[in-house]
């Protein structure tokens, strides 16, 4: 049997001001946006959004029983980050920066010829790999 990731789901306080970034830094398209209801007693907003590539990113808020404990973007176990790839590292960083994101460790070359950075987001501080990988890889 093939798998595929179906998704990825980011959960913040405020899923539109995350939507927008991602949209804005990352090109990512906003799907739709609605609140869920489950049987009316459990509800959340949820926004669809996707990469360029496909990939669903959904960012929705607190579901009405829960309550979102303040992560951050050190390195943790579980799922640690995901990654974007780029044509020039350098630039990308730069202008990440310049739409609030925070370089948390800039970039390193791998033995492959790879460049890795790690940035934070601005809203939901989420921990994103930066990768320029050539194309031999």
């Amino acid at each position: 049997m093939s798998y595929m990731i179906n998704h990825i789901h980011i959960k913040t306080d405020d899923p539109d001001k995350v939507a927008e970034w991602y949209a804005e830094a990352f090109g990512f398209e906003i799907i739709s946006r609605r609140v869920r209801d489950f049987n009316s007693k459990l509800m959340d907003y949820f926004i669809v959004t996707q990469s360029r590539d496909g990939t669903r990113v959904n960012i929705s808020g607190a579901r009405s029983n829960e309550t979102l404990p303040e992560i951050g973007s050190g390195v943790h176990e579980g799922l640690e980050h995901f990654g974007i790839t780029v044509p020039n590292i350098n630039e990308e960083l730069e202008r990440l920066q310049k739409l609030g994101a925070v370089v948390l460790e800039q970039p390193i070359e791998t033995p492959e010829g790879a460049f890795l950075a790690f940035i934070q987001t601005p809203y939901d501080k989420s921990r994103v790999e930066i990768a320029q990988v050539p194309d031999s890889i």
